[in-house]
């Protein structure tokens, strides 16, 4: 028999009970998540690194496909302000934001294979992404495509994914894969919600709204990994 007033078990209330045993839980799903994210990084890297010595051979340097890559993105920024000139300029504007993210995932790997790796040519590409990010954001509020407040919260939320990670890793604290959206599955959500939106445009109106959501929800995943990490240092 339990004694008037105790609580069985171990003491715990029952909303800490559920939260102790899903901690578990979502540890292995991060430490998966992050095992497949660097496996799948990896494979693509040693696939494309066969592939992107001739752009050297052309005279073309991983500082110029950077600059490429704000490029597509501003051509994609140009779609979305122009939608209501034709049906196909919101799929095309998710057609330039792939195009920006391939050429940002290959001017890393051009770096390596022809030894211009530098820590310049890492502060400009992490600096043009965050035009690129802001740009074809802003440019989605601009033509009306979504409310305001929603657009402005994932152009913070964008910026503050990145800035995290760069503060943590300054810091000592590996960031890599931490997080429900970096940087590569916001840009493919993105372009997929501007293609579907040729259909409707509420899906794209109500894309950027999820996609704040999510970003701030990778800020707040970020922040409480680094103070778990931070607090080994």
């Amino acid at each position: 028999m339990t004694p008037k007033g105790q609580k069985r078990g171990n003491g715990l209330k029952k909303g800490e009970c559920t939260a102790s045993k899903l901690k578990p839980h979502l540890r292995r799903y991060r430490e998966t998540a992050t095992l497949v994210s660097s496996k799948l990084k990896k494979r693509f890297e040693g696939w494309i690194a066969g592939k992107v010595s001739p752009l050297a051979s052309l005279g073309i340097t991983p500082n110029a496909l950077s600059m490429m890559g704000l490029a597509a993105s501003l051509v994609s920024a140009w779609c979305y302000v122009s939608w209501r000139t034709s049906t196909y300029m919101l799929p095309l504007a998710g057609v330039f934001i792939l195009v920006s993210g391939f050429i940002d995932a290959i001017d890393g790997v051009l770096a390596r294979v022809t030894g211009q790796a530098s820590v310049f040519g890492g502060f400009l590409d992490s600096v043009l992404d965050r035009y690129s990010d802001a740009v074809v954001l802003s440019a989605i509020v601009y033509a009306g495509l979504c409310h305001p407040a929603w657009g402005l919260a994932a152009i913070v939320g964008s910026l503050m994914v990145s800035y995290t990670r760069a503060r943590a890793e300054a810091a000592g604290v590996k960031m890599a894969a931490v997080g429900f959206a970096e940087r590569a599955e916001r840009m493919v959500f993105l372009a997929l919600t501007s293609m579907a939106a040729y259909y409707n445009l509420q899906i794209l109106f109500w894309g950027v709204a999820v996609l704040a959501v999510v970003a701030q929800f990778t800020v707040l995943q970020r922040a409480a990994h680094f103070y778990k990490e931070s607090r080994k240092l």
